[in-house]
């Protein structure tokens, strides 16, 4: 089981010795003389759209530190954030604008690893600049897209503290999606595809402008077609013609380089053939219809799809290489779209500390009255009530099944909550059984998501199976079948690995060349000892320990190499932001699926197959 922290009174934030107030006042004039020459000059055709308008946060440190101050144009005052991941920072620019740079100027607490994402409606997010190698400081992001609501949003913190910003400038022209292009800029561009159905279906035939051809898949899920358009566009509409043999799940994907990572534009569940004309934001210069289940037992086909811009940043041989992305994981890290999650309007109000509602997201596997949930001798399907008022309880756990109360096919999630506050997590310390994820919406506006991934919840579960298979070394298979179809267990209790098993020395040598004399169970456990030193057991399941110890909080570094914890790594690469709990101490370095925030409002827990 992974720690779960008790509630804890506010923690008082302690900070170096600073230089003289008279100082600070001389050089903060410099700056900020300096600063407006040099805006001035890098932004003659753009304007300054963040400074004045209505800013939000996932959380404050104390009222002197407001999200409002991040835009005030005063680089004396701050937003910062309470001292937990992830954290975000949020503006309204008033109307739809075209964004081009952003400059954060980051307080000593700054983002290891962070995005900057844009939104038509401040619920679905597209995002436009990723890092995980933060450098704080000053830092000037050239970016393309177009939103009304642009944020940061911060997943790993540089120090122990929170995020803090001095100063979240937005630059660009407002009015940046004016009417929807007519031009069908998908036309006779490079189209490829996952698979043809046959040479007489290519994926060239749904680009052709000739509503007689077609593109069709082979028969299994999923399926993509993909289209290069040339140079980096903003897209605002997508028209699918779907033959009879159509998706009943799929996304709309954005990308700038063909690869991983992808950004979804647009996403559904409910499928309905024919012409789908649907309005879109993102910007990329490739696109493609990602397929995850089919309307028929055929596959994917489709007469024509056309792709409708809003104008393009002009022409490109290649892949843009500023900013240089990171080595990206296998799987996408894409939360759910909002429709994942239902209407929220309808959750009761809490009598006691908030409300918990379950959802069914097996994909039609179970009806509601087969998935259950316990908690605390309660029993009940969702059927007979999906919600629980949840208590205040210490080290709490919550179980779903799927068929029956007592099924084989069961998970749980964890947490301690307090009489104001809720810690908790989903986690994969123990085992894989059922997909899980969960939403904290806090009456303040705090609303995070963790567990697994979109396109996780979307495969069967065969799927992931198989894909856990393929993703992990020879050493790791056996999880995946020897309690298959029911779980996944983690290596630490897996007799292979442990004293007497096959792979009972995988870690030993790794171990002892930094000094730790601990038996390959104890180290993916975090045991003996281990037990007391989460930076060490950490380090050792990422394959860093032998690095600077500066690098250990580094993600970019983690699993490059074997012996690794490969089990932990899949659940990372498949996880909503890529946090996971996939071992005890996971949470070192803010990895971990840990979530905690005060006067919560509910939780959402959706229940995959």
């Amino acid at each position: 089981m992974s720690p779960i922290p008790q509630p804890s009174p506010p923690l008082v934030r302690r900070r170096p010795a600073r230089v003289t107030a008279a100082l600070v006042a001389v050089l903060v004039a410099l700056l900020a003389g300096y600063t407006a020459v040099a805006v001035g000059q890098a932004h003659a055709a753009d304007t300054l759209l963040s400074q004045g308008k209505p800013a939000t946060a996932s959380s404050t440190e104390n009222a002197g530190s407001p999200a409002s101050a991040a835009v005030d144009g005063n680089t004396g005052t701050r937003w910062s954030s309470t001292f937990s991941d992830p954290q975000w920072l949020q503006v309204d620019l008033g109307a739809t604008a075209t964004i081009d740079q952003v400059v954060l100027n980051w307080e000593a607490a700054y983002a290891r690893a962070f995005q900057i994402q844009v939104s038509t409606n401040a619920s679905t997010w597209t995002t436009i600049y990723s890092t995980t190698t933060g450098t704080g400081g000053t830092q000037t992001l050239n970016v393309n897209g177009t939103g009304r609501y642009i944020r940061v949003y911060g997943t790993a913190r540089a120090t122990q503290y929170g995020y803090s910003l001095w100063e979240f400038q937005v630059y660009g022209t407002l009015g940046g999606t004016v009417g929807c292009g007519s031009t069908n800029a998908a036309l006779g561009r490079p189209a490829t595809a996952s698979s043809t159905e046959n040479a007489g279906t290519p994926a060239s035939a749904a680009v052709d402008g000739n509503t007689g051809s077609r593109w069709s898949s082979s028969f299994g899920d999923p399926q993509w077609l993909q289209v290069d358009l040339g140079a980096t566009a903003t897209v605002c509409q997508v028209v699918l013609n779907w033959e009879a043999a159509y998706a009943t799940a799929f996304q709309i994907q954005v990308s700038a380089t063909g690869m991983d990572p992808w950004t979804t534009i647009y996403s559904t569940t409910n499928g309905t053939g024919g012409t789908q004309t649907l309005n879109v934001n993102g910007t990329g210069r490739y696109i493609r219809v990602y397929g995850t289940a089919r309307a028929t037992q055929y596959g994917y086909s489709l007469w024509e799809f056309s792709v409708h811009t809003s104008g393009s940043t002009g022409p490109t041989t290649g892949p843009s290489i500023s900013p240089t992305p990171t080595p990206t994981p296998t799987g996408t890290g894409n939360p759910p779209p909002a429709s994942f999650w239902g209407d929220t309007s309808t959750i009761p109000a809490a009598q006691n500390v908030l409300t918990v509602k379950v959802l069914n997201r097996t994909n039609g596997q179970y009806p509601d009255s087969q998935v259950y949930w316990s908690f605390n001798g309660q029993v009940h399907s969702i059927a007979e009530q999906p919600y629980l008022d949840m208590p205040a309880n210490s080290a709490g756990r919550m179980y779903f099944y799927l068929g029956s109360p007592n099924s084989q096919y069961y998970d749980f999630i964890e947490f301690t909550v307090g009489p104001a506050v809720f810690n908790g997590n989903t986690t994969r310390v123990d085992a894989f059984g059922l997909k899980l994820a969960m939403r904290l919406h806090a009456h303040d506006g705090y609303d995070v998501s963790v567990g697994e991934d979109y396109n996780t919840f979307q495969e069967s579960r065969t799927a992931t199976f198989q894909r856990f298979m393929n993703s992990v070394p020879t050493e790791f298979k056996p999880l995946a079948q020897d309690q298959a179809p029911y779980r996944i267990p983690a290596p630490g209790s897996d007799p292979n690995f442990r004293t007497g098993g096959q792979y009972a020395n995988y870690f030993t040598s790794y171990a002892a060349s930094v000094g730790v004399n601990a038996p390959t169970s104890d180290i993916f456990g975090c045991a003996g000892v281990l037990a007391n030193n989460p930076g060490e057991c950490a380090a050792l399941n990422r394959h860093v320990a032998t690095l600077p110890q500066s690098q250990w909080s580094d993600p970019s570094q983690y699993y490059l190499a074997a012996p690794a914890n490969y089990y932990a790594k899949f659940w990372h690469d498949n996880a909503i932001n890529h946090l996971a709990y996939g071992f005890p101490y996971d949470d070192y370095a803010g990895q971990s699926s840990f979530i905690s925030h005060g006067n919560p409002q509910w939780l959402e827990v959706a229940v995959g197959w």
